[in-house]
């Protein structure tokens, strides 16, 4: 069965609480999805026409020191708004847990997009269906640990 598209407006309440509840609780609650527990991470970019901070729960890979996240946007033609906020400031706060951690995001490489698109279908099968919707390829972003100065 494909996985369905959300309203929009349903999205932004869910997403809206689902924030506040992994913040109050340190991602004790909300920090997985599904019946899978698939991992969620609160990611915090700038907003590149506001300039204010926007928090996105999004379904996380770990890889080593890497964190890799899906552009999905629940199969919808355009790029999440996240997405959007990265590609004008790459840098970004993700929060694994209790732990806000700096870090510098930046697409896949092809050769990094084959290795790594199969291990995040693998963890959750909705992107699959969600890239069969579009006609754009979702990206798949790194998340690298920022550097101390």
């Amino acid at each position: 069965m494909p996985t369905p598209t959300i309203p929009a407006p349903i999205e932004r309440i869910t997403s809206r609480l689902h924030r506040r509840m992994y913040r109050r609780s340190g991602g004790r609650r909300g920090g997985t999805v599904g019946s899978n527990n698939r991992p969620v991470a609160l990611l915090t970019t700038t907003g590149r026409r506001t300039g204010e901070e926007r928090e996105s729960p999004v379904i996380y890979l770990g890889d080593d020191e890497r964190i890799i996240v899906a552009a999905s946007n629940g199969g919808r033609d355009h790029d999440p708004a996240w997405y959007l906020n990265l590609q004008a400031d790459p840098r970004c706060v993700v929060q694994l847990g209790a732990d806000r951690i700096p870090v510098i995001a930046r697409d896949a490489d092809p050769v990094e997009r084959a290795e790594l698109w199969p291990r995040l279908t693998a963890m959750y099968s909705g992107y699959e269906d969600y890239a069969a919707r579009t006609s754009r390829v979702l990206p798949v972003v790194v998340l690298e640990r920022a550097r101390r100065r």
